[in-house]
């Protein structure tokens, strides 16, 4: 008579579920065994149980099997999430593509191109888009002319301020350049010096060499002065054709 076949579900009483748990588990172990030895398959088998202890099986070392299973499930994660990430690029692609085809075709309707093809309604649409384009050109246009209105007239402004400084500057120059003219004058003969002579420095006889020594008097002399024949006239050379009488030859 063979065996019922047996209901998989948790074993409610707690002593039989734990003879349940050795008997299998070392079924398991000893099927891990056979499995690795006929087969020549790398096997590693690691069970726990409801305390908490640690029951394993390993046909070479556990430590290389786990880098090995580590390598190979991260190795697949790795190749599913670049083939995802290649889909989507992939879509992403796809729709910039057709949205860069739409703005093209766009730009030629506006600049008047390949307009065959349009219903009167997309006419009547696209010349809405060029007149609204066409405001905010002008709306942009007055603004900018705006602004650089206002920035020539601070620049007026201050130019202006400049000039009235320059200006202030100037006359006061001049003014203190009058002052200094009335209290130090001056004259063709020399600066004006109220300690000798009047008032007025009389030409020195350094500068002037063409002068006679009597025009060169530090004081006026008031009238009749004899004056040399010699300094007046110098003395002519005497030769042998000529008489010696002085008087006869100062008169000639």
């Amino acid at each position: 008579m063979g065996r019922g076949r047996v209901q998989l579900r948790r074993i409610e009483n707690k002593i039989n579920r734990q003879v349940t748990f050795s008997k299998r588990r070392n079924g398991l172990l000893k099927k891990a065994y056979e499995l690795s030895v006929l087969c020549d398959a790398e096997v590693a088998l690691i069970v726990f149980s409801t305390r908490g202890k640690l029951y394993e099986f390993a046909s070479s070392s556990m430590n290389k099997t786990l880098e090995r299973y580590e390598k190979c499930s991260y190795a697949v994660q790795d190749t599913n999430v670049s083939n995802r990430e290649a889909q989507n690029w992939h879509q992403e692609v796809t729709k910039l593509k057709s949205k860069v085809e739409l703005l093209q075709q766009s730009q030629r309707h506006l600049l008047g191109e390949d307009l065959g093809p349009l219903s009167v309604k997309e006419l009547q649409q696209l010349e809405r888009q060029l007149e609204i384009a066409l405001n905010h050109v002008r709306s942009r246009k007055s603004q900018v002319m705006m602004d650089l209105i206002d920035e020539l007239r601070k620049k007026e402004r201050l130019l202006q301020e400049v000039n009235k400084s320059l200006h202030k500057k100037l006359s006061e120059s001049e003014g203190r350049n009058a002052t200094h003219d009335m209290r130090h004058p001056t004259d063709d003969n020399g600066p004006w010096n109220p300690s000798v002579n009047g008032g007025y420095a009389l030409p020195s006889t350094q500068q002037n060499t063409n002068l006679h020594p009597v025009d060169c008097e530090p004081t006026l002399q008031i009238g009749y002065q004899s004056v040399p024949r010699e300094s007046i006239e110098p003395p002519q050379e005497q030769t042998h054709n000529q008489p010696q009488d002085n008087y006869t030859g100062w008169w000639v």
